[in-house]
């Protein structure tokens, strides 16, 4: 059974209001769970947003039974340690639901806009590495931790209070050069992007060869894919909106109405996906999540 979890775009307008709207009815209508990007702007133009790691403390206290986190932190916002001991920190406050997911940023401007260096692809997944490495020697190491990287070090780190579990590390990408092979050496979960059933399926073979390169089984990483969802009461509503969006873009994403959106679910299934974040853009639009529940969520459910 696919599981099935909401992704909203905090740069597009999230406040306090909407986030705690939003929670409670992932968790009420039976949502797996709630991701967010981890960015504070994408315009322009540019709108309200939420800090992310703050949105996810709160998200820590004010929901309940759903897994969280950012899809994904970039490694150039914020140093690794100081990450690390965040997530830790809201993974202990949430009772063991959050995810962290990592990965080497890529909006220019908004590096810009905030005085944040902005590398090359190359130096990005320097940073990464550096970030993997200090991240899963703080979460598996009791004893201080030193490290020299390229880009970020430690001397004699440690991470206190110890946290209550290990908390899961997600790494986001499709790439087969880079993004997998770090995959398969460092994280938990990993999370496609925008990918059709066929490009999913040829990645998590992939992925399957690249652990068992590093003598790890293929249950050690769980399969997610993050896409769009278009949800329509009828046909015609969802043609109204599907008219917008060209077929080489269209077969990366859910569209249809809830029986459509049901056998496309399948499809994903059948092709490794083990948990799917659809991504939501009105974040106003309660009924539709509601809807979506209803006659999606629960059927998948069920199923």
């Amino acid at each position: 059974m696919i599981a099935v979890g909401l992704m909203l775009e905090g740069q597009y307008g999230l406040t306090w209001e909407r986030w705690d709207r939003i929670l409670k009815a992932a968790a009420d209508f039976g949502f797996d769970s709630v991701f967010r990007s981890d960015h504070d702007t994408i315009g322009p133009p540019d709108y309200d947003s939420l800090e992310t790691w703050v949105s996810l403390t709160y998200a820590a206290s004010h929901s309940t039974r759903i897994e969280f986190g950012p899809l994904v932190s970039p490694t150039t916002f914020r140093h690794p340690a100081l990450t690390a001991r965040m997530a830790a920190a809201v993974d202990d406050l949430s009772g063991g639901r959050l995810v962290l997911g990592l990965g080497t940023g890529w909006h220019e401007r908004e590096h810009r806009q905030y005085g944040i260096p902005f590398y090359d692809v190359p130096t990005r997944f320097e940073m990464l590495q550096d970030a993997l490495e200090i991240t899963t020697r703080l979460f598996d190491q009791s004893e201080p931790v030193s490290y020299t990287g390229k880009h970020f070090s430690l001397d004699g780190a440690v991470l206190l209070p110890r946290p209550k579990r290990r908390t899961p590390i997600l790494i986001g990408g499709n790439g087969m050069n880079k993004t997998l092979p770090f995959v398969a050496q460092y994280a938990d979960e990993w999370n496609g992007v925008f990918l059709s059933p066929a490009d999913f399926r040829e990645r998590t073979a992939r992925l399957d060869e690249l652990l068992d390169e590093r003598g790890r089984p293929c249950s050690a990483v769980k399969r997610s894919l993050m896409t769009q969802v278009i949800f329509g009461a009828d046909d015609a509503k969802v043609q109204t909106r599907r008219a917008q969006i060209n077929d080489e873009r269209a077969a990366k994403l859910v569209i249809g109405t809830a029986s459509q959106i049901v056998d496309r679910l399948g499809e994903y299934a059948d092709a490794g996906v083990e948990r799917i974040m659809l991504q939501w853009l009105d974040l106003d639009d309660l009924a539709g999540i509601e809807r979506l529940a209803r006659d999606v969520v629960s059927v998948v459910r069920a199923n």
